[in-house]
């Protein structure tokens, strides 16, 4: 896990992205870890969905839609 953690999420699949996400959940839900630490975590969670929203948004700008007559236009 630590080798993710070093590679910066823009390098990361959404698959890495979302399971990093699931065991930073998983921490927080623990219940044994302090407030700073649960502060950490959830701005780490909000930067990996971030993150996973520019992914997404990169993706839908590359999909084609085809119009009536089976032409191709930019989503």
């Amino acid at each position: 896990m630590a080798e993710k953690k070093e590679q910066s999420l823009e390098d990361q699949s959404l698959e890495e992205i979302f399971s990093d996400l699931e065991q930073t959940i998983k921490e927080m839900e623990d219940g044994e870890i302090s407030l700073d630490e649960s502060f950490r975590l959830y701005h780490q969670g909000m930067d990996m969905l971030k993150a996973c929203n520019s992914k997404i948004d990169k993706v839908e700008k590359k999909m084609l839609l085809l119009d009536e007559e089976g032409e191709e236009h930019e989503f």
